[in-house]
Parts: C-alpha cells; structure tokens; sequence
C-alpha cells in the first residue's frame, strides 16, 4: 500500500509541474489567465485530493471513535455541551441589536432573523472563549498545586 501511494504522489507531482510550466504567463489578462486548461486540471487536482483526504480522516475518525467505547461517550458529551452553548446563545440573542431601516439604508438588505442568528455567533464566540479560559486556568491552577 506504501508502495502504491509513494507512486501516486510521485506521478501527480510530475504531473503537477507539467501542468506549472504551462499556466499562462503574467503577461496574459486575468480573463485569459482564468480559462487556462492547465489551471483548471491544477484546481481539479486539487480538489480531488482534498476530497480524498477528508473522506479518509472522517473514515479513520469514525473508525476509531467506534471501536472505543469511551471515546465515543466523551465525544457525545462534547457534541451535547456544544448544543447546550448554541441553544444558550440563541436564547441570548435578540435580533433587535441593529436597526433595519438604517441597515437598509446603507444598502444592506437584513431582516431580525438574520441579526439574531450574527447575534447568536457572537455570543457563542464569546461563551466557548469563556470556556476556553476557564479550562486553561484550571489547568495551570491544578498543575501549579501538584508541585
């Protein structure tokens, strides 16, 4: 298997530097720049080792979080206590921060939906920080005491 992707990688940089000797030149406009074939094939590349790689760390992630009983306990914990801060931070939120009509005119069309939902970000923002703080001078406080 080692083998087979030392291989791959060995024939897609060779390809990729076919491809890098044939991108357009800077004395091309960028409207003929963009239709290059050679920068569409390095986007598609790109993409599909993208895809590759997150197909196969969610398939190792799931894998390992399935086959450890206590892994997954923890990590439905952490997926609750994020719902827990997201339904806070609605709660939160009023959507009534920012005034539409002057939001519309400045040309930004909103509604109070919209304002809530930044609203709810924000606050989440703030409150995972809080938390964040909170666990690191824990952490420094326990270790600090051991000593």
């Amino acid at each position: 298997m080692n083998k087979i992707v030392k291989i791959v990688l060995v024939v897609l940089g060779a390809l990729a530097a076919i491809l890098w000797y044939q991108l357009p030149g800077r004395d091309v406009p960028a409207s003929e720049a963009v239709e290059s074939g050679a920068m569409n094939t390095m986007f598609i590349i790109t993409y599909i080792l993208l895809g590759l790689a997150v197909v196969i760390s969610l398939v190792f992630t799931l894998k390992n979080l399935f086959s450890n009983p206590e892994s997954l306990k923890k990590t439905l914990m952490v997926i609750g206590g994020f719902i827990v801060v997201v339904i806070i931070s609605y709660a939160l939120a009023t959507g009534t921060d920012v005034s539409i009509e002057e939001m519309a005119n400045r040309g930004i069309a909103t509604s109070e939906s919209t304002i809530r939902r930044i609203g709810t970000g924000l606050n989440m923002f703030f409150i995972l920080v809080l938390i964040a703080i909170v666990a690191m001078a824990l952490g420094a406080f326990k270790n600090m005491s051991n000593k």
